[in-house]
């Protein structure tokens, strides 16, 4: 009897131990792609998404609309976050992006006066930070704090690889609260239509903040005067309303141009 007893025994003893290093490969597994997944960003970017609910989540997003009240009128923006392709729809024109061509699409007989390859994505852009800033072809590196109102917010500069977009040579700073790292400011330069950097930083303040589907994004946000490269007066406000960001894609037929619609070359 003992002697049965000591082989159960030592069975159980050898099958703890054949089990036990393939837990800890396991653990060591799943700390390595942890790490992994951790490390596509520097820390202080990662803050930053964090405090707003998370890059993997918003990464779970396919859909993102808002309206924006203007002097015209409601301008409502629809994108999907994975294609970017885009529509921008207005009382006296729809602007679409389909992933590839741009189209004005003019209502009751107003001529579009505006520029819309400029235009294609800027909202979205100033909206949909900072999550926007974890796109591909985007380095980071600490720069300078913004001291404003006797304020010190640590500083983020982002720059783009060449080829990234309309302008790779846009430069932004993103600075954050130092205790919650929710972002604070935006500066950023306009390079569009030049083939050479810009000097100076133009400023938007975000301190306005909401919650949708899990994700902490602008309800409004403000435009800033500067000068030498430092926020001065506030100059005007654009708020945010009918927010959706969804899991769900939208339907790529809005995107596509009506046959009244004229291409932007």
């Amino acid at each position: 009897m003992k002697k049965l007893v000591h082989l159960f025994l030592l069975a159980v003893l050898i099958t703890a131990c054949k089990n036990e290093p393939k837990q800890d490969t396991k653990i060591v597994e799943e700390v390595k792609q942890e790490e992994i997944t951790t490390s596509i960003y520097p820390e202080s970017i990662t803050k930053v998404f964090d405090a707003h609910g998370g890059i993997d989540n918003w990464n779970k997003m396919q859909t993102l609309s808002f309206s924006i009240t203007k002097p015209t009128g409601i301008e409502k923006t629809t994108e999907n976050l994975k294609t970017r392709a885009e529509l921008i729809d207005t009382p006296t024109y729809t602007q679409g992006f389909d992933g590839e061509t741009i189209w004005i699409n003019e209502k009751g007989g107003k001529a579009y006066k505006g520029n819309a390859t400029f235009y294609k994505g800027l909202m979205f852009y100033f909206y949909a930070m900072p999550f926007v800033l974890g796109d591909e072809g985007i380095t980071y590196e600490d720069t300078d704090p913004l001291i404003f109102e006797g304020e010190t917010y640590p500083g983020i500069l982002i720059t783009f690889e060449a080829g990234v977009g309309e302008s790779s040579n846009d430069q932004y700073k993103v600075f954050y609260n130092a205790e919650s790292a929710q972002m604070e400011w935006l500066a950023y330069t306009v390079t569009f239509g030049r083939t050479e950097g810009s000097p100076d930083f133009h400023f938007i303040r975000y301190n306005n903040w909401q919650t949708v589907n899990g994700l902490v994004v602008p309800k409004s946000v403000d435009w800033y005067n500067y000068k030498d490269n430092l926020p001065t007066e506030k100059r005007n406000t654009v708020e945010f309303t009918e927010v959706v960001l969804s899991e769900n894609a939208p339907d790529n037929a809005i995107f596509l141009k009506p046959e009244s619609a004229k291409v932007i070359e």
